[in-house]
């Protein structure tokens, strides 16, 4: 497809293909990170969770430091970036319940169950997304899918449980790989379980955090998103 633009005597001034249009996945990423801004509003403690889109949440809090008392961190990572743009950071035991957090996913479903754990803070993220009555999932369009599982399944685990674990994951039908060289921010290890096909991903929550030695699986659906903010062209739709 081609266009152009023309000046009024009819000469072409530039032409442009649709290629010109087409918006950066890092473009939708700060799209829906700017869109999140309006969960916060009058929001004194944020919950603010890990990743590449998170990461511009907290670079467009910097905007409004000074109207907020602070944040609970998901990870060392987030928790350096705060402190870096000038916001507090509480421990969750400080504040009790939280009123909202924000966070990324690696996929997400139309019932806004997730998949996360892609940067390892999974089970702190649980831990902050439980403690809050309002969790705002933010994503561009490429992490949208109908059933869960075509991104690999993290499974945080104790160390010495790891094969343990590993072989449950393939009586369940998936094939685990350890992230080698990866530690969580709990000193644990992680499994990424490939070829998951997740069309119950409460059931599936249960059964692997029922397993000895499983800290907690990237599954969130007992607790899902209660808005999901999605990136997509040049627009947020809000699910």
């Amino acid at each position: 497809m081609q266009a152009g633009y023309f000046s009024q005597n009819g000469s072409v001034l530039n032409f442009f293909t649709s290629e010109d249009f087409k918006v950066t996945q890092d473009e939708l990423k700060k799209q829906v990170a700017q869109a999140a801004l309006a969960y916060v509003k009058d929001v004194p403690i944020i919950g603010v969770g890990t990743g590449s889109t998170v990461n511009h949440f907290i670079d467009f809090l910097a905007d409004i430091r000074h109207d907020i008392e602070g944040a609970v961190s998901s990870s060392i990572v987030s928790t350096e970036r705060l402190k870096k743009i000038g916001i507090r950071v509480f421990e969750l035991g400080e504040t009790g319940d939280l009123d909202v957090y924000v966070d990324g996913a690696d996929e997400v479903t139309p019932h806004k169950a997730m998949l996360k754990g892609g940067g390892g803070a999974l089970t702190r993220e649980k831990i902050v997304a439980a403690a809050s009555k309002k969790f705002i999932c933010i994503v561009d369009d490429s992490k949208t899918v109908d059933v869960l599982g075509k991104f690999p399944l993290p499974v945080e685990v104790i160390p010495m449980a790891r094969s343990y674990v590993a072989r449950e994951m393939v009586k369940l039908g998936g094939q685990p790989v350890w992230r080698e060289g990866f530690v969580t921010d709990n000193h644990c290890d992680i499994l990424d379980v490939h070829n998951l096909n997740i069309l119950d991903p409460i059931a599936l929550e249960k059964t692997i955090n029922n397993i000895p030695g499983v800290v907690t699986v990237g599954l969130f659906a007992m607790r899902g998103a209660d808005v999901v903010l999605i990136g997509q062209g040049d627009k947020v739709i809000t699910r």
